[in-house]
């Protein structure tokens, strides 16, 4: 029962996670490539800075939840 509940909260995580970075990717496109976009150093705020801290925290639910699934998986074998 454990195992499935990880598995939707990965699940969850994934898509959640997989929205927050195609939100922040702004300007990377074909014209980023060849310097279209020139202000490569600044720094974030507002939204910005609290949609690149989620993505984070997403990032290490992610990874805990896999890893909970491993350690649950090996157990019950």
């Amino acid at each position: 029962m454990l195992i499935k509940i990880l598995s939707v909260v990965e699940i969850v995580t994934a898509v959640l996670m997989t929205i927050a970075i195609l939100m922040q990717a702004k300007g990377a496109g074909l014209g980023a490539v060849f310097g279209g976009e020139g202000n490569v150093y600044r720094t974030k705020r507002g939204a910005e800075k609290v949609l690149f801290y989620a993505t984070i925290v997403m990032g290490v639910i992610f990874a805990g939840a896999a890893i909970a699934i491993l350690v649950f998986q090996t157990k019950t074998v």
